[in-house]
């Protein structure tokens, strides 16, 4: 009997494992994104793992003969997929090479983990999983057996082996907003249906049973050739809303439709036609009616109450949030997404959005250096004040609170309550759950920050995604992934400054001095002179020897300092890089009078104050912080 057989059933190799039986890929215990036919296709690798499996062996084992289906590209997409879960290059394999118009091989060591029996001859459990060694070279038609004796049986292996070739309706539980056509004769226009695009997710992100894409993640397939099913293929959906949005000065004309995403098939489509200023009452109409089409209900909490909006404040407000979510990173973006929320709000003191929109550019001006650090605070605390007593069920608002009240207030409870509080009102909202895994790896609670990357994978395909990544391994310290997580983020943009900083830090930790110069040198480079990346350099200089390179990056900070901002906390990692303890706790107090921004930032984290933290001053200094020992 199968309860009896000894199978196999979790294949391990590096800090990953793929459990048969569910049909699950892991890293560290947390469930990636990774499923359908890419999951069949790595199982048959991993079976084969050292040799070649070939594209007919693959075909034959994927596909009926009789079953019509573009081989090629489901291929090329699935191993796209496998990469992209692993951390994988095609350039530098280190887990799947390709063999030009022969197949694929799988070169990394790989380990089966045997199932324990559930019943051997006295019926009794085996205790313990088995590691077996390495199995032989090649087991042909190996998957065939496992899963029949793992309890899945060969009907629902050809229901597997079927399953993007032939489709059936399926429950709807993820869905993507593609960008919204400007069909208006006004080229101009396209803000607006962009902006449409953008608040469309944002209603949808609030529907708990839904998985959302992310605006980042959509964008790139404006104006796009590609067929849905695709589409629906790259970004993991089971659904797709299109449509487009015409506009005659204060009318619009909405078209919507979903479609599901292997058939391509239409379950609803409307038009609506409107005033602008009704027009956040029209998204919660369509996000409403797309819900009730996914057999997915609002909940109470989830539900605001959409009201008339002035229409030139409408604009104002697209306008200043495309330049937010497009070019934060830009003091002069930033300073005209303020001002066009600024306008929304003269034109419609009673527009929540507007706020809330407000205070995140009051944030990031503060972190940009473009406002003093308490202006910024005060200003965001009092437009999210506005934002919360008009709506409180603004996601977005909650979010900008949790980021306040830790990086700006060190209340590490109350940033707790705000981001569960933002997760809830908006579950697919990616910017919570970035913000959140930030937090919860400089608070050390590593399982939740992990789980919280997991979720924005399966959100985000962006920058933003890959430098929250970044961050959250360097919060927890975790040098190998923070290798691994900037890498790749460099593959997509290798001009990105900071992914060569954290990449530094990367190297740094993990003992590769020359490397990590290198990259913090790019970092310098790039960024046009970033303070963090050349304390960064200053530090490693000093640990290969070159102290007097260090200490002239330090000379140049304290005259930098006399007519300019330098970080009184980069300050100290400079001077503890050197070996000035004393100067060193000496700006550290400085950075805590000031309540740097720097400080819950790298406080327990930061490489570069490691000598500081035996001394009885450094865990007194992290107490009065809040943050946990």
């Amino acid at each position: 009997m199968c309860a009896t057989a000894s199978v196999a059933r979790l294949l391990r190799f590096d800090s990953f494992e793929l459990d048969l039986h569910a049909g699950e890929l892991r890293k560290r215990g947390v469930k990636l994104r990774l499923q359908g036919q890419p999951i069949q296709v790595l199982a048959i690798l991993l079976q084969s793992a050292g040799n070649l499996v070939t594209r007919e062996e693959l075909r034959s084992q994927l596909w009926a003969a009789d079953t019509f289906v573009d081989f090629d590209h489901s291929l090329h997409n699935s191993i796209g997929r496998i990469r992209e879960a692993l951390g994988d290059s095609a350039g530098i394999p280190r887990y799947i090479e390709t063999l030009p118009r022969r197949g694929y091989r799988f070169i990394a060591p790989v380990e089966e983990v045997q199932a324990p029996r559930i019943g051997g001859e006295n019926g009794n459990k085996t205790p313990e999983a088995l590691v077996v060694a390495p199995r032989p070279k090649r087991r042909t038609g190996l998957i065939l057996a496992l899963v029949s004796c793992c309890g899945i049986g060969l009907a629902s292996w050809a229901t597997w082996q079927h399953s993007y070739a032939k489709s059936s309706v399926a429950p709807i539980r993820s869905i993507a907003v593609l960008p919204l056509q400007n069909l208006s004769a006004d080229a101009a226009q396209e803000y607006f249906a962009d902006g449409m695009t953008d608040n469309l997710i944002t209603d949808l992100a609030k529907i708990g049973a839904l998985r959302v894409t992310s605006r980042t993640s959509v964008m790139r397939y404006k104006g796009t050739k590609k067929a849905l099913p695709e589409i629906a293929r790259e970004l993991n959906v089971d659904a797709i809303v299109e449509g487009s949005v015409i506009r005659s000065g204060q009318r619009v004309r909405v078209t919507a439709q979903l479609l599901q995403a292997p058939t391509d098939r239409h379950l609803w489509a409307e038009t609506y036609d409107r005033d602008v200023g009704d027009i956040l009452r029209l998204q919660a109409e369509v996000a409403d009616a797309i819900a009730q089409q996914v057999r997915a209900q609002l909940a109470p909490l989830q539900q605001s109450q959409a009201h008339t909006v002035n229409p030139g404040a409408y604009d104002a407000y697209l306008r200043g949030r495309l330049y937010f979510v497009n070019e934060y990173t830009k003091p002069d973006s930033l300073k005209k997404s303020r001002a066009y929320f600024e306008e929304s709000i003269q034109k419609d003191p009673g527009f929540a959005l507007a706020y809330a929109g407000l205070a995140d550019t009051y944030v990031y001006m503060a972190f940009a250096g473009i406002l003093p650090k308490d202006q910024a605070y005060r200003s965001a605390k009092d437009a999210l004040a506005k934002a919360t007593a008009l709506d409180d069920s603004i996601g977005e608002a909650h979010d900008t609170l949790g980021v306040l009240s830790y990086v700006f207030d060190w209340d590490w409870d109350t940033a707790d309550r705000e981001f569960n509080r933002a997760i809830a009102l908006a579950p697919s909202y990616s910017c919570v759950h970035e913000d959140r895994a930030i937090f919860l790896a400089l608070i050390g609670r590593r399982a939740e920050a992990l789980t919280e990357i997991t979720k924005i994978d399966q959100l985000d395909f962006g920058s933003s995604a890959a430098h929250t990544e970044s961050m959250t391994y360097y919060g927890l310290r975790d040098y190998p992934d923070l290798i691994e997580a900037s890498t790749r983020a460099l593959l997509l943009d290798p001009k990105d400054w900071y992914q060569h900083y954290t990449l530094g830090v990367g190297y740094e930790g993990a003992g590769k001095l020359l490397e990590a110069i290198s990259e913090y040198q790019k970092a310098v480079e790039l960024s046009d002179g970033d303070q963090d990346s050349t304390a960064a350099l200053a530090h490693a200089l000093v640990a290969i020897g070159r102290k007097a390179e260090a200490e002239k990056i330090l000379h140049d900070f304290e005259r930098k300092s006399k007519s300019a901002h330098v970080s009184t906390y980069l300050m100290a990692t400079v001077f503890a890089s050197v070996g000035d303890n004393d100067r060193a706790f000496e700006f550290l107090e400085k950075a805590y009078q000031e309540r740097s921004l720097d400080m819950p930032l790298g406080l327990k984290a930061d490489l570069r104050i490691d000598n500081l933290r035996s001394d009885p001053r450094f865990p007194a200094l992290v107490q009065r912080v809040g943050l946990p020992q």
